[in-house]
């Protein structure tokens, strides 16, 4: 039995995400295996606390998450960072690598360890060892979802179907999960590989390994044609691993993945391309992508974003590193190329080349990262833009700390792009704020944020969110595209599903959590929940 312990001052950092909102608990417990995770969730089933109210269970791994998923309303934290085992490897018919882990597993770890060929084998089989060996004598292999934050923990990716900026060319963490195990809230365990289990139009039958059988009624609205990290996941005939992956953390907690490899590219280049305008960096985006073939990541960075860069390479010793930027240029979309072969790649590069230059670029106006030394300045250059705007708002927090930074999430089909960056420019010049744009244009999928000064900017920052989740949603989008809804964004997803709708996610809810315990506040209030009973 694990212990849980009093949620007392030592533990203060677990009321906590990257969100920067800080929640309540009772008490703590970090389980180590599948077993001990069974056990808190049994000895807390029903159980009511101090206001009379069945105790909540938050789940936790790395807290990277920035939509407030892991932070607690209450009740009990219960932190998977100490479920870090790898499990055991085998391969598919297809001769793909499937590696088994614990969800405390941190995605910079899994990486590190597959390049170095030291992946951790206590305790596995010799059918995996014999696998291992195979993977360490074939082509390296590697993960590749690709999140910003490489200390997410793989189980938190699982639950908030994570993606990042690889995603444009290998999708979220969803297609990459080959099979989960996860731990109701009675403490009984479902077991899932995906394609063995489909529902029935939106009627799915779930069988536990007590020998349960749960008959549930999945909702019934139409997810958007587009990068979607919104609710959950439903579909006619669905696999039924799909409704847990990017259920944040309210149906079930994940004790164990099955994760897919994928041999990792020859020849992997970074290409930063500047622009003048920024109609000019979006023509480029849409000329590039349906003919280049080899991108694994299309990447935008307004002219806000490049200043706060610029600015900081002034200021600031520990973002020297950063190249120097020519004043004439207002905007960069970065595109990586994944290739076979070199030839292939410089095939890749002259007609990026060629684009850009149709769209107002120039070779003097592009910066190509072939070496690793290369494209660590790259990395750093567009992990620098977010660690600077957190840096910035927190400097601004010290004279006024009720504001925090305001980050959009959201997502438009292909058509839309242009239509939704008109609509993001004329709202924040009406409005007077100030802000920066990056992220995963390749998706249609930005990043706007609002930085506010005051109190004022920070509420007309929040009204110019509800009306984005409006706009976008009849766009045909998705209100969150990669971070998930948790506690921030309840009512984005309220405004893209519509009450009934939400209704129907919560009564999914209480027919595998019918306390209401598990992530508790996530995707919607608890008042919620009860009325879809």
């Amino acid at each position: 039995m694990v212990d849980m312990l009093p949620m007392t001052p030592e533990f203060g950092e677990y009321l906590r995400d990257e969100s920067r909102s800080v929640g309540t608990a009772d008490s703590i417990s970090f389980p180590r295996t599948e077993d001990e995770i069974r056990s808190v969730l049994r000895s807390l089933h029903g159980v009511s606390g101090a206001d009379g109210k069945p105790v909540a269970i938050t789940v936790q791994g790395a807290r990277t998450g920035l939509a407030a998923g892991a932070v607690p309303s209450g009740g009990h934290v219960m932190n998977l960072s100490r479920a870090t085992a790898y499990l055991g490897l085998s391969r598919d018919e297809d001769g793909t690598y499937l590696l088994r882990v614990q969800p405390g597993v941190i995605l910079s770890e899994l990486r590190r360890h597959l390049a170095r060929h030291t992946v951790p084998t206590d305790g596995w089989d010799r059918a995996s060892l014999d696998a291992l060996e195979e993977l360490y004598a074939g082509p390296e292999q590697f993960f590749p979802t690709d999140p910003t934050e490489t200390s997410a923990c793989v189980g938190g990716m699982a639950a908030c179907n994570a993606s990042g900026a690889r995603s444009y060319a290998y999708g979220p963490m969803r297609p990459h999960v080959r099979a989960l195990r996860v731990a109701l809230a009675d403490g009984d365990v479902v077991a899932l590989r995906r394609g063995e289990v489909r529902a029935r139009a939106r009627r799915l039958t779930l069988a536990t390994e007590s020998g349960r059988t749960l008959e549930l009624d999945l909702p019934t609205y139409t997810m958007p044609c587009t990068k979607n990290a919104s609710g959950y996941f439903v579909e006619d005939d669905m696999d039924a691993i799909d409704l847990f992956i990017g259920s944040d953390g309210t149906l079930g907690i994940i004790c164990e993945l099955e994760l897919a490899l994928m041999p990792t590219p020859a020849v992997s280049w970074g290409v930063n391309c500047f622009f003048a305008s920024e109609s000019d960096a979006i023509d480029f985006t849409c000329a590039v992508r349906p003919v280049l073939s080899d991108a694994c990541a299309i990447e935008y960075f307004d002219a806000d974003a490049l200043n706060i860069l610029r600015r900081q390479r002034e200021r600031s010793t520990a973002f020297s590193a950063l190249p120097a930027m020519d004043d004439a240029w207002s905007c960069c979309v970065y595109v990586e190329l994944a290739c076979s072969s070199r030839e292939q790649a410089l095939a890749e590069l002259a007609r990026l080349g060629d684009i850009a230059r149709d769209c107002g670029g120039s070779n003097a106006a592009t910066w190509v990262g072939r070496t690793d030394i290369d494209r660590e300045t790259q990395r750093f250059f567009r992990h620098a833009v977010p660690e600077s705007v957190n840096m910035l708002i927190d400097e601004r927090r010290r004279t006024d700390p009720t504001i925090t930074k305001l980050g959009s999430d959201m997502s438009v089909p292909d058509e839309r792009l242009r239509d939704v960056m008109a609509l993001y420019r004329a709202d924040l010049a009406a409005a007077g704020l100030e802000s920066a744009a990056w992220g995963h244009i390749g998706n249609n999928h930005l990043h706007v944020n609002v930085l506010p000064r005051n109190t004022a900017d920070y509420a007309a920052g929040k009204r110019l969110f509800e009306k984005w989740a409006r706009a976008v949603t009849d766009m045909g989008g998705a209100v969150s595209a990669e971070h998930g809804v948790g506690k921030l964004k309840r009512s984005f997803l309220a405004v893209m599903y519509g009450e009934q709708h939400i209704c129907e996610m919560a009564s999914l809810k209480r027919q595998l959590d019918p306390y209401l315990q598990l992530g508790q506040g996530n995707l919607f209030e608890l008042e919620t929940c009860e009325r879809g009973a």
